[in-house]
C-alpha cells in the first residue's frame, strides 16, 4: 500500500509563481525524486507518492503550513491503496490509490474543502475527514508568523521552546505565543490520531 498526495495552490493566478514554486520544488525534492516521486504540472498542481502511508498526513501538513508562511494555501487530496502500474513518471503510474486521490481532489472544490483523505474504508476516512475539517478551519486563520514556528516545530520534533526560539531568532516567550495562536497541540493530536487509527485500521 502506498500514498498518493495530489494538491493545487489555491488562488496560484492572484500571486506570482516565483514566490512559491521554487521553495516548493525544493520541499518535495526532500520526499523523493522527479519525476518518479514527484511532480508540478499545468502550472499549478503537483502530485507526490508518499511510500509510507503514515507519513501522509504529516507530509500533506508540512505542504500547506509551508505555503500558510507565504500567505498561500494548497488544496490536498492524499489517497491510499495499491500502486498496480509503475510509469517513469509518477503522472504515468496507475493503481487504486492514483484513483482515490483523483477522484478525492475532483470533489474538493465542490465542497469547498482543502484536505481530505480517501483510503476505500468509508469509516476510517468519515472520522478523518471531519476531523481534518477541524484541523484546516483552524489552519485557515495562521498568520505567516504562526505558521513559520508550526513548520519549525514540525521539522524539529521533541525541541523545546527555546531551541525553536533560538532557529527562528525570537524569545521563548514569542514562541509560547505563537504555539497558542497556531492550536499547534490540537493539530498535532490529530496528526497523532491518524497515525493509531491507521495502525489499528484494515486497509
Amino acid at each position: 500500500m502506498t500514498a498518493i498526495i495530489t494538491g493545487d495552490i489555491i488562488n496560484s493566478r492572484t500571486s506570482e509563481s516565483g514566490i512559491w514554486i521554487d521553495g516548493l520544488q525544493e520541499l518535495l525534492a526532500t520526499k523523493g525524486k522527479t519525476p518518479r516521486d514527484w511532480e508540478i504540472f499545468r502550472g499549478d498542481e503537483f502530485q507526490l507518492e508518499v511510500p509510507k502511508p503514515e507519513e501522509a498526513l504529516h507530509t500533506a501538513l508540512e505542504i500547506k503550513t509551508w505555503l500558510k508562511t507565504l500567505r498561500l494555501d494548497a488544496r490536498i487530496s492524499i489517497g491510499m491503496g495499491d500502486k498496480t502500474f509503475v510509469g517513469k513518471k509518477i503522472s504515468e503510474s496507475n493503481g487504486p490509490a492514483f484513483v482515490r486521490s483523483g477522484e478525492l481532489f475532483d470533489v474538493l472544490k465542490k465542497q469547498k474543502l482543502t484536505l481530505a483523505i480517501n483510503t476505500g474504508n468509508a469509516d476510517f476516512d468519515a472520522e478523518m475527514n471531519l476531523m481534518l475539517r477541524l484541523g484546516t478551519s483552524i489552519m485557515q486563520n495562521w498568520l505567516p508568523q504562526s505558521a513559520e514556528f508550526v513548520l519549525a516545530a514540525m521539522k524539529n520534533p521533541g525541541y523545546s521552546q527555546e531551541e525553536i526560539g533560538a532557529k527562528l531568532g525570537i524569545t521563548q516567550a514569542a514562541v509560547s505565543r505563537r504555539q497558542t495562536r497556531s492550536q499547534f497541540d490540537l493539530i498535532t493530536e490529530i496528526e497523532k490520531f491518524y497515525r493509531q487509527k491507521l495502525k489499528k485500521t484494515a486497509l
